[in-house]
């Protein structure tokens, strides 16, 4: 299920960016806004696992920096049926941990200094089953892409928000609504947008859940580590951008209210309750 639902809202987000092109130049607006998409999506598809990388500061270790992480991580990938990743440390006291890399054969598994202080040998296996799943998944690809259609629909509202202004875009007949339209689609669409990024990015998180969970061999370590990352990151917050929350474990970012409707991640409350329920 959550496959197909991350199959709708994937072709939801390139839907609404391909409609936004049509609104704004009719059928030569569609197709540039596809093919700005498109080139945007090839960039983050060979580069973005370098930039977030070196935006947190992480570094390579070798097996003699850390071998009880590297320990934890080979024998994981072993069961997950996945090459050996590349493994990192970020400077921080901050417990998290997150994945990146275009494909299994270029991943990279990257944990803070914090999650090596807090957590038992079990419960940081839980975690490294949740990252190694989201590599076999291929998460970090689908959700580069989400992220980045969100942004390209973002820049293609802020152009019909000037058209509109200006009296851009296609003729008031085809347009029906005319400038107002135009200005509306502006303000709705980029929220739509992000709703969408969102949504797909919770669904991922319970699949990385379970499955990371089946690579360990026990749920409840996961729970149990989820629970202590949620309240490290409360104690003791970190520096992380809106564009890459969705690749931590734990939401680096915090809000309540209408604004759990735009967090990456779904309530810690309800993944723990899963991965409790869990039976093998």
């Amino acid at each position: 299920m959550n496959t197909l639902k991350t199959t709708f809202l994937m072709a939801l987000l390139m839907v609404l960016a391909v409609f936004i092109g049509y609104t704004i130049g009719g059928n030569g607006g569609m197709m540039i806004a596809f093919i700005f998409a498109l080139g945007m999506n090839l960039v983050s598809y060979w580069f973005s696992d370098k930039i977030v990388l070196k935006m947190y500061k992480a570094e390579e270790i070798t097996e003699s920096d850390s071998p009880r992480l590297f320990a934890v991580v080979r024998d994981l990938s072993q069961r997950a049926g996945l090459p050996m990743p590349k493994v990192y440390l970020i400077p921080t006291d901050t417990p998290n941990a997150f994945a990146t890399g275009r494909n299994p054969e270029h991943a990279a598994v990257a944990v803070t200094r914090g999650i090596m202080n807090i957590l038992t040998e079990n419960e940081l296996r839980g975690v490294l089953g949740h990252e190694l799943a989201h590599v076999k998944h291929r998460d970090i690809l689908i959700g580069t892409i989400a992220a980045v259609f969100a942004g390209a629909i973002s820049m293609l509202a802020h152009m019909a928000q000037w058209a509109a202004i200006f009296g851009g875009g296609r003729s008031d007949n085809e347009r029906g609504g005319g400038g107002l339209g135009l200005l509306a689609m502006a303000i709705v669409a980029p929220i739509a947008a992000l709703l969408i990024q969102m949504a797909i990015s919770r669904s991922r998180e319970y699949l990385a859940d379970e499955d990371g969970a089946r690579f360990h061999g026990n749920p409840r370590d996961l729970a149990s580590a989820l629970a202590k990352l949620q309240r490290g990151a409360e104690r003791m917050p970190m520096q992380a951008t809106p564009a890459t929350a969705h690749m931590f474990i734990v939401n680096p970012l915090t809000g309540g209210g209408l604004m759990s409707l735009f967090s990456t991640h779904p309530p810690m409350e309800e993944r723990i309750k899963r991965l409790e329920a869990m039976r093998f």
